[in-house]
């Protein structure tokens, strides 16, 4: 049974908010170019979690919402946030945010909108979005296949993940035009997140297909990775390389 994706993160708050990577700021540029996303923007960041992307934006000088419906996930984001006086955190969902209407200039959603109900999703955006407002969806995709690390690593996670081959988003994250009135425009950066093996061995708990620690394919998994680290590090490092997808629209 595929486990509700708001219940689906809350044993993996730390591995995530420690592990889990960053956006280029080439996104926050590109948002304040197209999306005019300023010190005066209000926007709201669906599905916030820890506030990796969320500090990306308050870092701007705009008001930002957060809104998580996972009471792990949000109270990690709030400690993150606490020194941005900007930031609200609220619980909600993308398809119910509890936001008042005609509220916000900016949508986005980082990781996430793969979990979203898009009918649901956009209709609640278009009420929550100020005319003329924006969404914005945006992913890290791990290349599956660039180097022999990263073929390994994938085949670990056929291997030994719960439902991964069920929930993983690579392809969602480039087929989003449900959710837009018309046809976004995509934008592509490449990025990097490189690690040792105990912050690779954090990035593999915080992702919600990987077995707990009772699961009879926890330690195997484990040593897996141990071996496939091994084999693979230079300098005592491993990378991962990802293509950071940015889809932008706007609702009338």
């Amino acid at each position: 049974m595929t486990m509700q994706p708001t219940e689906r993160f809350s044993t993996r708050v730390e591995n995530y908010a420690r592990y889990r990577p960053s956006y280029p700021a080439a996104v926050i540029e590109l948002l304040q170019a197209t999306c005019g996303l300023a010190e005066d923007s209000v926007v709201s960041d669906i599905a916030c979690g820890t506030g990796i992307f969320t500090r990306l934006l308050l870092e701007t000088g705009c008001r930002v919402i957060g809104v998580e419906p996972n009471a792990a996930m949000r109270s990690a984001g709030e400690e993150f946030l606490a020194d941005y006086p900007k930031f609200t955190s609220i619980k909600g969902t993308a398809e119910t945010t509890t936001l008042a209407d005609h509220s916000i200039d900016i949508v986005t959603a980082a990781q996430a909108a793969h979990w979203f109900n898009p009918e649901k999703a956009q209709r609640e955006f278009r009420r929550i979005l100020r005319p003329g407002g924006w969404l914005v969806l945006l992913w890290n995709v791990r290349s599956l296949d660039a180097t022999p690390f990263a073929r390994e690593y994938e085949q670990l996670l056929i291997d030994y993940g719960t439902d991964y081959e069920f929930v993983r988003h690579e392809g969602k994250a480039r087929e989003v035009p449900e959710f837009f009135p018309g046809e976004p425009s995509t934008h592509g950066f490449l990025w990097r997140q490189e690690f040792n093996y105990a912050a690779l061995q954090g990035r593999l708990l915080s992702s919600s297909y990987s077995p707990e620690p009772s699961d009879s394919r926890y330690e195997p998994m484990l040593r897996e990775l141990r071996r496939i680290f091994d084999v693979h590090k230079e300098h005592d490092r491993v990378a991962f390389d990802y293509d950071t997808l940015v889809h932008i629209g706007q609702f009338s």
